[in-house]
């Protein structure tokens, strides 16, 4: 309730020239995706989507099942605004990621927003079994955290930062590392944050 309550604070009361995490164009997401070459009926959630582009992006190329998880309602209901119409073209869900419950198969999952979050071993190990039962044998997942070279904090709060090896090995017993790469976000403050990415593909 207390990361709820904080998330659902910054959303009401920040614009996205205010966060950092704002991007105009989800363009490494929709990079790793295209590359794919999933079909239009591919089942893809975001994961800590909350008011992201990503959904906005994904529609229009012409994916239909788009599904975006936040933990703050206030997040969604900023994106399902700024989409008007089209926001019905997607599913919406409210929840904190170590307690969501999928009642399907995603063939993608993206999340460059919550995992870095999670610095609680038990926390980490329920979000590991959470995409892990998610993801159907050759499903893709892509995942984007701070590199040790990034931020140590973020939204005040304190994250957990990952090298390559050790996202590796984190998600070694039922995904195979694809693709692994560095990248600088530039923040709307002009400023560099250094993610590390990961695209795995299930076992």
């Amino acid at each position: 309730m207390k990361n709820k309550e904080h998330w659902d604070h910054v959303f009401s009361t920040k614009s996205p020239q205010d966060v950092s995490w704002t991007q105009e164009y989800p363009e490494t997401a929709m990079t790793y995706l295209e590359a794919l070459q999933l079909p239009k009926t591919a089942q893809i959630i975001d994961i800590g989507g909350g008011d992201s582009n990503l959904a906005g992006a994904l529609l229009e190329k012409g994916y239909e099942n788009i599904w975006v998880l936040d933990i703050s309602a206030a997040a969604l209901d900023k994106a399902k605004k700024r989409l008007g119409n089209l926001a019905e073209k997607v599913h919406w869900i409210v929840s904190d990621i170590t307690e969501f419950e999928p009642e399907m198969s995603f063939d993608f999952w993206y999340d460059r927003a919550v995992f870095h979050f999670l610095t609680e071993e038990d926390e980490i190990r329920k979000y590991v079994e959470k995409v892990s039962h998610a993801i159907p044998a050759n499903g893709h997942f892509l995942l984007g955290t701070f590199s040790e070279n990034g931020p140590k904090k973020c939204s005040g709060l304190d994250i957990k930062q990952y090298s390559e090896t050790a996202m590796k090995k984190r998600f070694s017993e039922n995904f195979e590392a694809v693709k692994c790469f560095t990248e600088d976000h530039i923040t709307p403050f002009e400023t560099k944050q250094n993610f590390q990415f990961c695209g795995f593909k299930k076992l």
